[in-house]
């Protein structure tokens, strides 16, 4: 078993069954005194990226590493009960969204050690072009608004780069933390857009949502508004060619890519 020898090395007690994603494979835990952890093992690169962005951070604004070896990560493991997701489905997603930007500062500050490797932006939207050649229509409209944004960056910061309402979790007295962080650097208001896809289709098309919460999100922030909205434009883009390359269909990721492109040619 896959986590064996960390369930061994540092005295972990199994605490729920595993869970297998495309990248990782994870395994809640108790420590030895008895504290809640996340028993996290990557098995794709981005993934190892995002672990020495969370030993980056060192808590501050992310799930604590506890421990690392090797691929492995120990984190401390949310037990609140709030959701972001619920909360954006119940008539406080304005709240949700504020909540995200608030860790997305901390996120995003400056610290004085020195930063982890990361992926460049324009690297992660290179699946776009090709996409928006072969499949046409908004993504040839989202692949333009990603080049003129990625030639000419501003406020570059360190990214989480999946950063929503699923990723940002309640820890109790610890307050709301990120995890899963895909280590990328880049444009600060890039980290907002995908925001916009979420959390699901419902709340993502219902009318007037973006309007607003892009209106919230770029005070809340301190970003652009028109520059905002055309990194959701973008990272809606790349979200509908991943989603096509995967051959299922990108509903939500069109739906908020059209919906944006809708209001920018209102500005």
């Amino acid at each position: 078993m896959a986590f064996d020898r960390y369930l061994t090395l540092w005295q972990l007690t199994p605490d729920g069954d595993p869970i297998a994603t495309r990248s990782s494979r994870l395994l809640p835990v108790r420590c030895s005194d008895g504290a809640a952890a996340m028993l996290k093992i990557a098995i794709e690169e981005e993934e190892r990226q995002g672990a020495a962005l969370m030993l980056w951070w060192e808590g501050d604004g992310a799930a604590r590493v506890l421990a690392q070896a090797g691929d492995a990560l120990l984190l401390e493991r949310a037990l609140g009960r709030s959701s972001l997701a619920e909360m954006a489905r119940n008539g406080r997603d304005d709240e949700a969204s504020r909540i995200i930007s608030a860790v997305a500062a901390r996120l995003h500050a400056p610290r004085p050690q020195p930063v982890p490797p990361l992926m460049p932006l324009a690297l992660w939207f290179r699946e776009l072009q090709p996409a928006a050649a072969r499949h046409g229509g908004i993504l040839l409209r989202a692949a333009t608004t990603a080049r003129e944004l990625l030639a000419a960056p501003q406020d570059t910061a360190v990214l989480h780069g999946d950063l929503h309402h699923g990723n940002i979790l309640d820890f109790g007295p610890r307050g709301w933390l990120a995890i899963d962080p895909k280590g990328l650097l880049g444009e600060r208001g890039f980290d907002f857009a995908n925001i916009f896809c979420n959390p699901d289709l419902a709340v993502a098309t219902a009318p007037g949502r973006l309007t607003r919460q892009a209106a919230i999100l770029a005070e809340a922030a301190g970003l652009d508004r028109n520059r905002l909205l055309k990194w959701i434009l973008a990272y809606a883009g790349l979200s509908a060619a991943w989603t096509l390359g995967e051959g299922e269909q990108p509903d939500i990721a069109l739906a908020v890519a059209r919906s944006a492109a809708a209001v920018l040619a209102q500005t």
